[in-house]
């Protein structure tokens, strides 16, 4: 078969020969057709005579023809000399041609370049130039294959989509999270593997620009909770444009923060709502009952002489004995009734919805009595019978009181006035029972002078790294020295600052000599650690807070990298938006921040997270029961865990046992504190720990040996 090439050389070589052919003939017609003219002008001019012209015509006609002859036979013959020389060359150039078609179409094909190609003479630059076409598709195919191999080798589901949401692309931990093919998913939109609850409020937009959680719904139904982050790709080719999401199962995740917020509200024993949970119900109800114009009863139930049971019978036979109890208690409440364990053996029981305008104090009596006529009956624990009565305090919202502190306050009062009756008792609030408020009086009036007598002292508990022993800091502690009373615990007398607007002055005092004692520590030892300080939620809604702070630092020439504010978790989310700012700006200035009390709140994780905290500080009410209770082992454990993951400190307050601190120790939490390593101490002491420390001395080696 003829080639395009031979084809065309062979029609070129042709036309070319013809060409000269013809015009060599119409030369030779054109000469002789002069010459005849010439011929027949000298006949008429006389030249020549007779029949001598024709004689010449027809010598020029035989000419001619031998001419015509000699060109048919010459043109015949250059004729066949160019078509030789032009097959010759076109079978030259027509095997190099073949070659590089096919490299050509191999290229196209996604094959490799067939060998040899040409090196040189025709076709050499066309062989190099698809020799570097080749090479960089090569290089392009390894790279995309790299890319694939990379997608697929990420352990969370990859998806990426066209800018409408269809999906283009999933890897294969994509199909597994949603139970879907690869390429039943590339079929799909983003939006259709939304579980149907969170469909409506998905925004495409909004997803691929920020973080978000939401829910997926797999193939089989069932409903998957993830973390999603997204980006959007852009570039000139509209095809490629489009968004990528990265999609992570936090299932795990979420049922931490559940466990972590039931066992923060509700008490492991007895199943019912702890203090906190229950005093922030408590408040609920107040505010419910001041919009509706209805009154509340407190009424807070104390088991008599609980403890004989747990010297006699042991703490096991105890805790089945409020079980037993809290059982009969719920059995017997009405149902806009709320029980909590307030504390070990003392109980809360919330009745709302009660008239204003009416006395309820006959309704309220029935019903205690019949709660202690339930309490009262004989039970079993082991081959034990038990029998044991309680004591009930009622106080009455907005009558006796109108807050919760207060309002628990008056019911515990009235229920030790029932203990002293003897028990098995109930008694309503009254004035005079309240010996307690009275001192509370006493001290709100003493606190004024507390400062100018320099009645407040500063004590500080070392913080201990779990891992060696060393001390790396401490916290703060702040005591009221006062004269005829001995030391009160700042929870007893920093609600009544800041009842009395007195908060800003000792959280000023209290900074000014904490960092006095600092450096002085440093005159001796170069870095001794960080400092922690407790913060309440009005000293930080203080607007002159952030610059007093920043002015006591600069004055006395302290660093606040060396000190760690610490708020708790209530008063965090109590005011999260406002918090928010303010906490930045603490920590651009330099200070750390921790979470203390953790566990104590009603926060999850994930709103905890927006806030620049580097440390979260475990309740000792939850470290105290770790080793003797699983939930509170749970609870430890996963806080701990969740710390670590979150790349956060933790930090473990009220050590007081050599098992509590082995537990902690096997769990990997980074820091300590508790009477384990000493009771709260002077400055003075304080700096012998860190001498001792500095010269190679480890006070607490025995410990950790």
């Amino acid at each position: 078969m003829t080639t395009p090439l031979r084809t065309r050389a062979l029609s070129t070589a042709a036309a070319i020969i013809g060409a000269v052919v013809l015009a060599i003939a119409f030369l030779i017609v054109i000469d002789h057709g002069i010459d005849s003219r010439k011929v027949a002008e000298l006949a008429a001019q006389g030249v020549i005579a007779g029949d001598l012209p024709d004689q010449l015509q027809e010598t020029r006609r035989a000419s001619l023809q031998r001419r015509l002859v000699f060109l048919a036979l010459g043109g015949s013959l250059a004729l066949v000399i160019g078509l030789a020389v032009a097959w010759r060359l076109a079978r030259r150039l027509e095997g190099p041609q073949e070659t590089l078609r096919e490299a050509a179409w191999a290229l196209a094909a996604g094959h490799p370049l067939p060998e040899p190609l040409p090196e040189s003479g025709a076709g050499a630059e066309l062989a190099q130039a698809l020799s570097g076409i080749s090479d960089r598709l090569a290089e392009k195919e390894a790279t995309a294959r790299w890319l694939d191999a990379v997608v697929e080798s990420i352990g969370e589901a990859v998806f990426v989509t066209a800018p409408d949401g269809a999906i283009r692309r999933a890897n294969a931990a994509a199909a597994r999270l949603t139970g879907w093919t690869v390429d039943e998913l590339c079929s799909m939109d983003l939006a259709s593997i939304v579980a149907e609850q969170d469909r409506p409020a998905f925004d495409f937009a909004k997803a691929a620009a920020t973080a978000s959680e939401l829910t997926f719904q797999t193939r089989s139904g069932q409903v998957i909770p993830v973390a999603m982050t997204g980006s959007c790709m852009g570039g000139d080719d509209p095809a490629r444009r489009g968004c990528i999401f990265v999609a992570h199962d936090i299932t795990e995740r979420k049922r931490a923060e559940r466990r972590i917020r039931y066992l923060a509200r509700y008490d492991s024993l007895t199943k019912v709502p702890n203090r906190l949970q229950f005093q922030h119900s408590l408040q609920q109800a107040i505010a419910r009952a001041r919009r509706a114009g209805r009154s509340l009863a407190l009424l807070y139930l104390d088991l008599d002489r609980f403890k004989e049971i747990n010297d006699n019978f042991g703490h096991a036979a105890g805790d089945r004995t409020l079980e037993i109890l809290s059982e009969r208690l719920i059995s017997q409440l009405p149902k806009e009734t709320m029980l909590g364990r307030l504390a070990g053996d003392e109980f809360g029981l919330l009745v709302e919805n009660l008239p204003r305008d009416q006395d309820s104090r006959a309704a309220l009596v029935t019903l205690a009595r019949e709660l202690l006529e339930q309490l009262a009956r004989p039970f079993h624990v082991g081959n034990q019978e038990v029998l044991i009565t309680a004591s009930i305090g009622i106080a009455l919202c907005p009558q006796d009181a109108d807050n919760v502190v207060d309002l628990i306050r008056d019911a515990d009062a009235a229920m030790y006035h029932s203990k002293q009756n003897g028990g098995n008792s109930v008694s309503f609030y009254t004035p005079e029972m309240s010996a307690v408020a009275v001192e509370r009086l006493m001290l709100k009036s003493k606190l004024r002078r507390a400062v100018e007598r320099d009645e407040l002292v500063m004590l500080y508990q070392p913080k201990v790294h779990l891992d060696d022993g060393r001390v790396v800091g401490a916290e703060a502690l702040l005591r009221w020295r006062l004269p005829g009373h001995g030391d009160i615990p700042p929870t007893q007398f920093i609600p009544l600052a800041e009842e009395s607007n007195l908060i800003s002055e000792i959280g000023e005092w209290v900074l000014k000599r904490v960092c006095q004692d600092y450096g002085d520590w440093q005159r001796y030892v170069p870095q001794p650690g960080r400092v922690s300080i407790n913060l309440s939620l009005k000293q930080l809604r203080q607007a002159e807070f952030i610059p007093r702070c920043r002015s006591v630092f600069e004055d006395l020439g302290v660093s606040p990298v060396n000190f760690e504010l610490e708020i708790t978790e209530t008063t965090l989310m109590t005011d999260a938006r406002r918090m928010l700012p303010l906490l930045d700006e603490l920590k651009a200035m330099g200070v750390h921040l921790s979470i203390d009390d953790f566990g104590t709140g009603y926060s999850s994780l994930a709103a905890l997270q927006q806030f620049p905290v580097g440390t979260l500080k475990i309740d000792r009410a939850f470290v105290q029961h770790a080793v003797s209770s699983s939930d509170d082992a749970t609870l430890v454990r996963t806080i701990v865990e969740m710390g670590r993951n979150l790349g956060l400190e933790v930090v473990a307050e009220g050590i007081e046992t050599a098992e509590q601190l082995a537990f902690l120790r096997r769990l990997g939490c980074h820091l300590g504190q508790g009477r384990l390593f000493g009771d709260p101490m002077a400055t003075d002491a304080m700096l012998a720990i860190l001498l001792e420390q500095a010269r190679g001395e480890k006070r607490y080696r025995l410990l950790f040996a």
